[in-house]
C-alpha cells in the first residue's frame, strides 16, 4: 500500500490533510471517514473506481486523527463521560461538519456529493443540515440519526471497540484485525492482508488514541438529528448492511425515514466495514444518487 499524496488546507485554526483522485474538473465527491479511522480507510481502489466514473474524489483526515491537526491541549473526557455523553466535549459533530465544509471552501468547491461512513455519515448529515448549500447529494453509510433507540450496538461489538489501544505497532495491527473480526461483514470475504496493511500504515502515519476518545465524546454528546434531517432537501441514499452489529440496521432505517425522499439501500450480509465485495452495490448507489442531483447549472435553473 502506497503513502497518500498528501496536501493540506487551512480551515480556521485546523489543518486538514487530504488527497484527491480523478480529474480536477470532475464533479466533486467528498468522502468522510468514521471514528478512529484515517482517510486511508477509504481504499484507494474504491476512490479510483469513483474517479474512473468521472468524479473528482477527495478523501481527508478528520481533526484529531491522521495528519490533520491534533488538539494536543484540548481536555480529555473520562471513560464515563465518553460513554454516557456527559460533560462538555472538546468539539462537536457540528465542528467536524464545519471542517468538511471548510475544506470544500478552501478547495474553492461550492458544493459536492458528500459520502460519509459511520461517524462520517453523522458528519455528512450535519453538513447537509447546517451547510446545505455545500451538499449536492448525500450518501449516509452504516450510520444513524443519533436517536437513543438507534444508538445501541450489540454488546460484543461495543466491547471489541472499547478495548484499550495497544501502544506498539504489532499490537495495534492485531487489535484492528480482531475488531473487524467482530464487527465485519459475515456475508463477504475478509481481506486480512489488506486490514493489516491499513492498520500498519495508520499506525505509522499517526498513533494518537487521545483523538479517538475526543471524537467518541463528540458523538456521545451529540443530540438527535432526526427532526433536523426532515429539512434535508438533496437527493439522499442511506446505505446499510443488514448484519451490522455496531450501528444496527435499525439506525439506517431510522435515517431513511427521517429524510424526505431518501432511498434505503440494503446490503445483505454487510456488517460495519466496506469489504470489496460490497463495492459494486455501494458505488452504484452513490453514483445513481449523484445522478439524481443533476449538474449544478441544471439544478439552479430548476430552482429559479
Amino acid at each position: 500500500m502506497r503513502e497518500p499524496d498528501e496536501r493540506f488546507a487551512k480551515v480556521g485554526e485546523i489543518d486538514i490533510c487530504y488527497e484527491e483522485f480523478g480529474a480536477p474538473d470532475g464533479e466533486p465527491v467528498l468522502l468522510v471517514m468514521g471514528l478512529a479511522t484515517q482517510m486511508v480507510g477509504w481504499h484507494e481502489e474504491f476512490c479510483g473506481e469513483l474517479a474512473d466514473r468521472g468524479y473528482r474524489v477527495i478523501r481527508y483526515d478528520n481533526r484529531d486523527i491522521g495528519h490533520s491537526s491534533h488538539l494536543e491541549h484540548a481536555p480529555m473526557p473520562s471513560r464515563m463521560q465518553m460513554l454516557l455523553g456527559a460533560g462538555k466535549p472538546a468539539y462537536t459533530l457540528s465542528d467536524l461538519g464545519g471542517d468538511a465544509g471548510g475544506l470544500l471552501e478552501a478547495l474553492e468547491i461550492d458544493s459536492a456529493h458528500v459520502v460519509g461512513a459511520s461517524m462520517g455519515g453523522m458528519i455528512a448529515q450535519v453538513l447537509a443540515i447546517e451547510h446545505p448549500s455545500r451538499v449536492r447529494s448525500l450518501a449516509s453509510i452504516m450510520s444513524g440519526p443519533g436517536t437513543r433507540a438507534s444508538r445501541m450496538p450489540r454488546l460484543r461489538a461495543f466491547g471489541a471497540l472499547m478495548r484499550a489501544a495497544p501502544k506498539d505497532r504489532e499490537g495495534a495491527v492485531e487489535r484492528a484485525v480482531n475488531v473487524f473480526g467482530v464487527i465485519g461483514s459475515p456475508g463477504f470475504e475478509t481481506d486480512e492482508e489488506y486490514l493489516r496493511e491499513v492498520a500498519g500504515l495508520s499506525y505509522d502515519r499517526s498513533h494518537y488514541p487521545q483523538g479517538i476518545a475526543r471524537q467518541m465524546h463528540a458523538i456521545s454528546t451529540s443530540p438527535s438529528r432526526a427532526r433536523a434531517l426532515a429539512g434535508v432537501r438533496v437527493p439522499t441514499v442511506v446505505i446499510h448492511g443488514d448484519k451490522d452489529p455496531l450501528v444496527r440496521f435499525a439506525a439506517g432505517k431510522a435515517t431513511a425515514r427521517a429524510i424526505p425522499g431518501a432511498k434505503l439501500e440494503v446490503v445483505e450480509g454487510m456488517g460495519h466495514d466496506l469489504p470489496r465485495g460490497t463495492w459494486p452495490q455501494i458505488i452504484g448507489a452513490i453514483t445513481e444518487n449523484a445522478d439524481r442531483a443533476g449538474a449544478p447549472a441544471a439544478r439552479d435553473a430548476v430552482g429559479a
